[in-house]
């Protein structure tokens, strides 16, 4: 193989392992977030079954405070049957008072039912507290590691990036230059071999002329249809498949 063509493909190897890693780098501040929003879901849903509970116990103090007036009211009735002559009167004020009783009766049972739905609601807050705890300990162990994985594939990329200017470094220019420009308007493999007369870039079947120019490794030869690099080895099938 053509001395600068085993140089393209070093350096060729070094870009792609430098895309591969930027974009896995990329997909982490995704990936964090994603484990993040399914941690703020289940922190939500506890937020909201605390609410349920809080909302329950206003209610049944209301009732309570219900219940005092109506006492008060009694009381208040009671004195003033001591107070009355009239038997009118004193009946109106019995029946007031009874009134009372009867809505407090009802109102006790509302109180009972907060009571069960409290202590439903409570049932709900602790299976709540459950599932955000479950997941804020997965959160912070998968970020944790993907916190290690960031810091690897930094380093790593570091390395490559040495590496690559390295590989550039033993290029010819204007063989480097060629590359580049391919590489930055096409991406992915831009020297590529070639496999019963037929580039491995875009896949179109290659002049008779080219594919001797390859086989020859005299020269840096390039696909007349894509531009991109070719090159050849023995264990490439030359012959053009039927």
């Amino acid at each position: 193989m053509l001395e600068a063509i085993e140089k393209l493909l070093i350096l060729q190897d070094r870009d792609l392992r430098i895309e591969r890693l930027q974009v896995e780098l990329e997909q982490i501040p995704a990936q964090r977030a994603a484990l993040q929003g399914r941690t703020s879901s289940s922190q939500g849903a506890l937020d909201a079954a605390k609410k349920r509970v809080m909302e329950i116990e206003s209610r049944r103090k209301e009732l309570e405070l219900e219940v005092k007036g109506l006492k008060e009211r009694i009381d208040k009735y009671s004195n003033q049957q001591l107070q009355t002559k009239k038997n009118d009167e004193y009946r109106a004020l019995a029946n007031e008072i009874e009134n009372c009783k009867q809505q407090i009766v009802g109102i006790e049972d509302r109180e009972i039912e907060c009571m069960e739905q409290t202590e439903a609601a409570q049932r709900a807050v602790k299976a709540a507290q459950a599932v955000a705890e479950a997941a804020r300990k997965d959160m912070e162990g998968q970020v944790g590691e993907l916190d290690r994985r960031e810091a690897t594939l930094k380093q790593e990329l570091a390395e490559v990036e040495a590496s690559r200017a390295t590989a550039a470094a033993t290029v010819e220019g204007q063989a480097l230059s060629r590359y580049q420009r391919l590489f930055d308007g096409k991406g992915g493999r831009v020297v590529v071999g070639i496999q019963h007369g037929v580039c491995g870039g875009c896949h179109m079947r290659l002049p008779t002329q080219v594919s001797v120019q390859v086989r020859g490794n005299q020269e840096v030869v390039t696909c007349p249809n894509c531009a991109r690099i070719l090159y050849y080895t023995r264990d490439m099938d030359m012959v053009v498949a039927e």
